[in-house]
């Protein structure tokens, strides 16, 4: 049994991350701001005897004996990430620092939730872990990838110069149940708006494309980075199989029996035209590649968000 540190545990993601963490025996302790991650999604094991949770901001100090820290903490999609950008900058950055910090003084094994924002608006495709990127700096969704970009630096210098065992994931487009009715990604806006009977809204023309990965393969991938050996990263984890934002349209419509009609605005500056994750590092160092269908994984989450709305 190991004791965990895991920084935005109340998110959609974490909780998912606590829960596989406690079934298998760990001792968690979870901190959340709040900001994007909700109790609802930890109230199912907020009595485990083996469950701690902490109300606390990751750009502040945090002082506890821990053996491994996932750090996780910082909003994840458009809508929360460009509500307060200054805050998400210092999340990515000082939340890190502190994270590392705390690592480096405890003698901890440091996971950094990365992303494939770190890519950008790709050149190559697909995407593997030693392509640069091709990211606007000055954009209006560079307080999350420059970011995310600056952690990834950071946990690499600290690797380097302090001996910090750290792990760097880059995650692509990751969905399932737990997702916030709000969240103002494209999988949980498409179902919402379908069982609401609302248009479904697509940018431009819809032929940008996404990968889209269920949130337990995703929880299963970076445990098992976490676990492996002695490579620092950065990994990718992601779904390799690729989907036009109009062919998840209509798939949801499809699986939802929905009438909503489908409307067009236009695209959002910076919107990534392709992204789809290389995942053969990941194949070959933990083993790990998604098991779970789009259609399954869909059909999971569209439950979930019945039972939310009470539709």
């Amino acid at each position: 049994m190991s004791r965990i540190l895991l920084t935005g545990g109340a998110g959609f993601l974490g909780s998912h991350l606590a829960e596989a963490l406690l079934n298998r025996g760990d001792d968690v302790i979870c901190i959340d701001n709040f900001f994007s991650g909700h109790k609802d999604n930890i109230r199912g094991f907020l009595g485990h005897p083996f469950f701690e949770l902490l109300r606390h901001d990751v750009i502040h100090p945090l002082f506890v004996e821990v053996d491994r820290i996932y750090h996780l903490a910082c909003p994840a999609s458009p809508v929360h990430y460009q509500q307060n950008p200054i805050k998400t900058v210092k999340t990515s950055v000082m939340g890190t620092i502190n994270m590392l910090g705390l690592a480096k003084r405890i003698r901890s094994r440091v996971l950094l939730a990365s992303t494939s924002e770190v890519y950008g608006d790709p050149k190559v495709h697909p995407q593997s872990e030693d392509y640069w990127g091709h990211v606007n700096p000055i954009g209006l969704r560079s307080c999350y990838d420059e970011g995310k970009r600056v952690a990834e630096t950071l946990m690499m210098d600290y690797h380097r110069q302090n001996a910090v065992e750290i792990r760097i994931a880059r995650i692509f487009n990751t969905y399932g149940p737990r997702m916030a009715v709000e969240d103002g990604r494209v999988v949980s806006n498409f179902i919402v708006q379908a069982l609401r009977g609302a248009p479904l809204t697509i940018y431009g023309e819809g032929l940008q494309t996404r990968s889209f990965c269920y949130v337990s393969d995703m929880i299963d991938g970076l445990i098992r980075l976490m676990d492996c050996g002695e490579f620092p990263g950065p990994v990718n984890l992601g779904n390799p199989r690729e989907f036009t934002v109009l062919e998840l349209a209509e798939t949801i419509l499809r699986l939802t029996r929905s009438a909503s009609p489908i409307v067009r605005k236009p695209l959002p500056s910076d919107d990534p035209a392709r992204r789809r994750p290389e995942i053969g590092l990941a194949r070959k160092l933990l083993g790990w590649e998604p098991k779970v269908s789009l259609e399954e994984g869909l059909g999971l989450t569209i439950e979930y968000f019945r039972r939310k709305l009470g539709s």
